[in-house]
């Protein structure tokens, strides 16, 4: 299964998303679909790389595999502080930009683009896998 490791820092991002990208081409997916696993794991990494080390930095691994149906499934851990994605409150979609409270539009978009994600710690390391059907 391949896989990147780097410093969990946005200088690192892109390295990060090109390798998932071409991984993802290899198997197919282009286009609209290609963009959605992009920004699903731009939004995971993002969030990793601001919270999950507040005191120092880590770093982050990226697993890229397929399962049994063809989907492309990211399995993406960190050691940094717990924080399950599946336990936040969908945002408020429906006020206006004025009247929402900040936060929580990325991971809300994560779960439209994305066909199953969960969360699971193991031990001192954070487990978030996203499965995307082609």
């Amino acid at each position: 299964m391949p896989n990147i490791k780097r410093p969990a820092k946005l200088e690192h991002l892109e390295d990060l998303i090109q390798f998932v990208s071409d991984y993802a081409e290899e198997q197919g997916l282009t286009g609209k679909r290609l963009f959605q696993v992009q920004l699903a794991l731009e939004e995971a990494l993002v969030n990793i790389i601001n919270y999950a080390y507040p005191e120092e930095t880590g770093e982050v691994e990226v697993r890229c595999d397929n399962d049994a149906e063809g989907s492309l499934v990211l399995t993406i851990l960190d050691s940094g502080i717990p924080f399950d994605i599946s336990k936040l409150p969908a945002p408020d979609v429906t006020s206006s930009v004025e009247d929402r409270e900040i936060g929580g539009l990325g991971v809300f978009f994560m779960h439209k683009m994305a066909d199953k994600i969960r969360y699971r710690r193991d031990g001192e390391q954070n487990i978030l896998t996203i499965t995307l059907r082609p």
